[in-house]
């Protein structure tokens, strides 16, 4: 057995109806003074308001910043943290998607009384020197599994997706409740679940920092997502089926936080930076091109994720059989909720494949876990075959 590590985030509750503690949770922690992390639509939602409404009653002050956006930028991050200086926050919640999430991450370190870094400081790999304020996560998607990751995504220069990792970016805690998922439309609850798999599957092909653990979340995630994301999607009011996602979603990025993603996500992020297409979708137009294309060296591990992914309709054979029917099982995995399959479908012309294949090539944070190496013409055929 190869050595390795493995981080987390420090409590998890889940459970459905939990939101509901948060400002007693906060109090419990002894902040006075809290910022929530969200973006404009989860603001409106009533549940929302009901989670707000339960600080006075705690005795604790709480501001709301609801700017985010989807691929959070540079701007939006800074814009955050001015406002948490601003009310002097002491302890950070996101409360949103990914996006939400990542900015909460980036608040909690910047916002810090005694951080002297920039976030021009932090981009890349353990550049995080700061302490930073406690914070408490929420997701109300189940699919990036931010609460329980060290990484934040920025969006720099327009098009560029950069990455922040740190373990400092952990929050204490991630708090997993249901109820905050059912307002999410079928697309989204497609798009975000099928990001989930994407991040199991990633994480159990990957190449240098796959281990135990790693796997046994990987697969146990495959089993939640594949039983629950199409309750999920057709019986959105099915909090069972809803909690289940998010679960999966939570192990999911415990995996990858420890083994991590790889091409599906490098080629992703390009489609996310110049045509702002979901992360999640952008992932499920990708992902079974690039399942064909590392097939050769995945096989195995392919076929051992097949009968979690296909369950009794894993039709017998060997491990190249069972391979490509996992393969095959991806590519219908986007069409059977009614999310496009086709990068043109979004309107993405076919002139600029060439391009988002040499950006794709820049996230070599993420290339070099890919079982199989990808070269930039590599890279244009996975786009025209997704074309």
């Amino acid at each position: 057995m190869q050595p390795f590590s493995f981080i987390t985030t420090a409590q998890i509750i889940s459970e459905a109806g939990a939101a509901g503690r948060l400002a007693s949770i906060c109090q419990a922690r002894g902040a006075r003074r809290v910022m929530i992390v969200t973006d404009p639509g989860i603001a409106r939602l009533s549940l929302f308001a009901q989670v707000i409404d339960g600080f006075p009653a705690a005795q604790v002050g709480v501001s709301v910043f609801q700017e985010v956006s989807a691929d959070p930028s540079r701007a939006c991050v800074l814009a955050a943290v001015a406002h948490a200086r601003q009310v002097q926050a002491e302890l950070i919640i996101g409360f949103g998607g990914g996006s939400s999430m990542d900015v909460a991450k980036l608040v909690a370190v910047l916002a810090h009384p005694q951080c002297s870094q920039s976030i021009d400081d932090l981009y890349g790999i353990d550049r995080v020197h700061s302490r930073r304020l406690p914070l408490i996560q929420a997701p109300t998607t189940a699919g990036t599994g931010s609460e329980v990751t060290p990484i934040a995504i920025v969006t720099v220069c327009d098009t560029s997706k950069t990455g922040i990792v740190s373990p400092i970016l952990l929050p204490d805690l991630a708090l997993l409740d249901a109820a905050c998922t059912l307002d999410l439309p079928p697309a989204v609850t497609a798009a975000t679940g099928i990001d989930a798999m994407v991040h199991a599957i990633e994480a159990y092909t990957s190449k240098l920092r796959r281990n135990p653990l790693s796997s046994i979340l990987a697969r146990e995630t495959l089993r939640l997502l594949s039983e629950n994301l199409a309750r999920a999607v057709h019986s959105g009011s099915n909090l069972e089926a809803r909690q289940g996602m998010l679960l999966g979603a939570c192990l999911a990025g415990q995996a990858f936080a420890n083994a991590p993603v790889a091409a599906v996500h490098a080629l992703a992020y390009p489609l996310g930076g110049h045509f702002h297409i979901p992360h999640g979708l952008s992932n499920a137009l990708v992902l079974p091109h690039v399942a064909r294309f590392n097939l050769p060296q995945a096989r195995d591990d392919y076929a051992e994720l097949a009968p979690v992914l296909l369950g009794e309709r894993l039709q017998p054979g060997d491990s190249q059989s069972q391979a490509e029917q996992f393969v095959a099982e991806l590519a219908q995995l986007g069409p059977r909720c009614g999310l496009p399959n086709r990068l043109r479908d979004l309107d993405i012309p076919q002139g600029c494949l060439r391009q988002l294949a040499e950006d794709a090539m820049q996230q070599q944070r993420l290339l070099v876990n890919n079982p199989r190496e990808v070269f930039v013409d590599d890279a244009l055929r996975i786009y025209q075959a997704a074309w």
